[in-house]
């Protein structure tokens, strides 16, 4: 039985396309029904989370979830692929190596632990992690049936080495920033992140969309063109990029 975007605590942005805010970090699940198949962006900080936002998927569209794209190899976006074994998996060329070798999946737990995820949890899921099967280097077109295709955009490195962003064309064109684009808070520059391309990554984000898209946050609420260039121009303020 299905259930509206509403009931099940999801934002619908244009037809057959939403997101919800996941609880605990405001991670970002989006989600995208065409006719045939049905794509997840980002599957939250655990195998139950990932789980969760499946069968709501499942509810909302009253068919599988069949793709999934992970934004960037951060554990409140991945921890949660075990629960899409079935799923054909997308994610920026690079990012499987990150999410293989033992000593990056070490640091994905620690970070998990240091952000509040029980430690128990944190092993389980980075254990079970599984690398993306398909990765983006340029652009990849997802046709999901009934003349719906959506873009996978490599448009990294910036908040990460490897930031994949999801284009949905349409009536408005929505396109799925990851964390290149925070809201609820000032963008993230860990140890993993690029800041001298930082900049450019968000203007790449901007040709995508154009002036008339809404953007996607990895955190916070959908904002508009006229939020992301500002968010460009203080980063590269803020970390000395020239414009």
């Amino acid at each position: 039985m299905t259930v509206t975007w509403e009931e099940a605590g999801w934002e619908r942005l244009a037809a057959g396309v939403g997101r919800c805010r996941l609880p605990v970090w405001d991670c970002t699940a989006g989600l995208v029904a065409g006719a045939g198949a049905v794509l997840v962006i980002d599957a939250g900080s655990s195998p139950a989370e990932g789980a969760r936002v499946r069968a709501q998927a499942r509810s909302l569209t009253g068919r599988r979830v069949t793709h999934l794209a992970l934004t960037h190899p951060h554990f409140d976006h991945v921890f949660g692929a075990a629960a899409f074994t079935d799923a054909e998996v997308f994610g920026a060329v690079g990012v499987d190596a990150v999410l293989t070798r033992a000593r990056d999946r070490a640091e994905l737990c620690a970070d998990a632990v240091r952000n509040g995820l029980a430690e128990t949890v944190a092993r389980e899921s980075a254990d079970r992690l599984v690398p993306p099967r398909h990765l983006v280097s340029g652009e990849w077109t997802l046709d999901l049936g009934g003349g719906r295709q959506v873009l996978l955009a490599n448009v990294g490195p910036g908040h990460t080495g490897h930031d994949l962003a999801v284009l949905v064309p349409g009536n408005p064109e929505v396109v799925f920033c990851g964390d290149l684009v925070e809201e609820s808070g000032e963008p993230q520059a860990g140890p993993d992140a690029v800041p001298a391309r930082w900049p450019a990554a968000l203007d790449r984000l901007l040709a995508l969309g154009g002036e008339d898209a809404l953007y996607v946050p990895g955190h916070g609420a959908v904002v508009d063109a006229a939020f992301v260039r500002a968010q460009r121009d203080a980063l590269a303020a803020r970390f000395g990029v020239s414009s």
